[in-house]
């Protein structure tokens, strides 16, 4: 039985999880512990998208805007 911290995986879920493990040389919790990191890596990135595309709709921007104003800020910045 699972606890609160420790995820419950089906049997075929574990069997490959041990797989790759054996095949890469590391343990299953290395595996598992990489993999929450990639995922929670992946929500914060997913969450930042969401706030940019927030903002550019509020202000009218457009894909089509972005080199102008890469541009902008660089000539701002002395560059």
């Amino acid at each position: 039985m699972a606890t609160p911290n420790q995820p419950q995986l089906s049997d075929s879920q574990l069997a490959e999880l041990e797989k790759l493990a054996r095949a890469q040389e590391r343990s299953v919790d290395e595996v598992l512990s990489e993999a929450v990191d990639c995922y929670i890596r992946d929500k914060q990135w997913e969450a930042v998208k969401r706030y940019g595309v927030a903002k550019s709709r509020e202000r009218g921007l457009t894909e089509g805007d972005v080199p102008r104003l890469i541009a902008e800020s660089r000539a701002e910045r002395g560059r």
